[in-house]
């Protein structure tokens, strides 16, 4: 599947077992791009975690993390906001009461990224909107 045929099929909202469906693609290309960068398609991770970040919930915040550590090319592609679909933070709230090595690194990440200004205005609501206009050529 590529990044059309996945937003053909689910839309930038998917919910019930189509969530299922993406977390399970991205963890397909995950593997793929942590094996080789490159391997796995990096726009279409992205678009599963645009999908996983409208469907807001916390859970997933350490699959889309994986998916943006794969690789540099995936961490260029994958915006560290895509981690806040709950919110700046409860997705650090989240992420504190983790006590996992990943956690921790994507906690420091948000944190560094805070204090650079990259989420100045930032609303999941307000994201959401501008990946809604990025795709918008696609639907």
């Amino acid at each position: 599947m590529d990044e059309d045929e996945s937003l053909h099929r689910y839309g930038l909202h998917p919910s019930g077992a189509n969530l299922d469906d993406v977390r399970g693609l991205l963890t397909a290309q995950t593997r793929l791009e942590k094996r080789a960068q490159g391997d796995g398609d990096t726009e279409l991770m992205k678009l599963c975690c645009v999908q996983l970040f409208n469907a807001a919930v916390p859970e997933d915040v350490l699959l889309i993390w994986q998916a943006k550590s794969a690789s540099m090319d995936a961490d260029c592609s994958i915006d560290i906001q895509l981690l806040c679909g709950n919110g700046l933070a409860g997705t650090k709230e989240y992420l504190s009461s983790r006590h996992l090595p990943e956690a921790e690194a994507a906690l420091q990440r948000l944190l560094r990224c805070e204090t650079a200004g990259d989420f100045e205005d930032f609303s999941a609501a307000g994201r959401s909107a501008w990946y809604a206009a990025y795709y918008a050529p696609h639907t």
